[in-house]
């Protein structure tokens, strides 16, 4: 079935918004548990209730099931409480309790609080369990020839546990804990599409952000229904025609020049991963290529790719 851009949006952005179900977003609030730290009244993310169970009696976790709250109890400032969230998450990888670890990256993640002060550090891969905003970088690589617009499209190695064979921006990565958006996504061009640093800190354009508020599903890899706010900061690179990414790890197949129809039929099969189609979108919209006129749902497409959090970001 050809999906609509909203559709896509819809898959990516899956969480309900009070202003428009507040039933929904209500039923949907009370059936999770809220993540706070101690002395902080406020939410970091939310867990699910089998997520949040497996805490219980675990030192450094209060549960309060009346209020639904999992707190972190350790730690004054964020090495303490880094150090109480990694110890409780490499017990949890030897028990082999959650697939999702099966998937331990040695990365940290940032969570902050609302003074965009850093509370804790979490391993990148137990990050969906605590259901925390994460952050990170994409970018969409393209070529302008006698004025048509090509873009450069990468498909994720099939034999990868996430979003296997699917079609991906030209670069994207996860900014880890105390590194810059700008510096992740200048590792990352040279890691993954094999772009020249120099190229890249020349000719690449910061382009804003998008976020979304995604329900992970079985192509994520591990546990389903996990929450995952996401901020991605997006750039754009305009490549000369002798620039050609080429893969840089195994995390990639092949990269292929496509014109916009292309890639928008594409994303109409549902070949793209989810966030990756959103990113696509805003893309379009910055460029001219979606329009007011061309896409009846235009409005609630460039609301939703800006979604407000109900959490602390950076």
């Amino acid at each position: 079935m050809s999906r609509s851009n909203l559709d896509l949006v819809n898959e990516c952005d899956g969480f309900p918004y009070y202003q428009v179900d507040p039933d929904l977003f209500a039923a949907s609030i009370s059936t999770y548990y809220e993540l706070r730290v101690q002395n902080r009244d406020y939410a970091l993310g939310y867990l699910l209730p089998s997520v949040a169970e497996v805490f219980r009696g675990i030192p450094h976790w209060h549960i309060d099931d009346d209020e639904r709250i999992l707190t972190l109890t350790e730690g004054t400032d964020a090495a303490s409480r880094s150090a109480a969230v990694q110890t409780t998450f490499l017990a949890l990888r030897t028990t082999g309790h959650f697939k999702v670890l099966d998937k331990w990256r040695d990365e940290l993640y940032p969570v902050y609080g609302r003074q965009k002060e850093l509370l804790f550090n979490v391993e990148r891969s137990a990050s969906p369990l605590l259901g925390v905003v994460t952050y990170g970088v994409h970018l969409t690589a393209y070529v302008v020839k006698d004025g048509e617009m090509k873009i450069w499209i990468p498909r994720r190695a099939r034999t990868k546990q996430t979003y296997g064979g699917m079609l991906d921006n030209a670069v994207a990565g996860g900014i880890a804990s105390g590194e810059s958006a700008f510096e992740c996504l200048v590792r990352e061009c040279g890691e993954e599409a094999s772009l020249p640093e120099d190229l890249v800190r020349s000719r690449v354009k910061t382009a804003g952000c998008v976020t979304y508020f995604y329900i992970r599903d079985e192509r994520a890899g591990g546990e389903t229904r996990l929450l995952q706010p996401e901020c991605q900061y997006v750039y754009d690179l305009e490549l000369t025609e002798d620039v050609i990414p080429k893969p840089g790890d195994e995390e990639v197949e092949e990269f292929c020049l496509w014109t916009v129809d292309e890639v928008k039929a594409a994303m109409a099969k549902g070949e793209f991963k989810p966030n990756c189609a959103i990113v696509m979108l805003d893309f379009f919209i910055r460029h001219g290529v979606l329009t007011a006129e061309s896409e009846k749902d235009y409005i609630e497409i460039v609301a939703r790719v800006h979604r407000r959090f109900e959490f602390p970001t950076l």
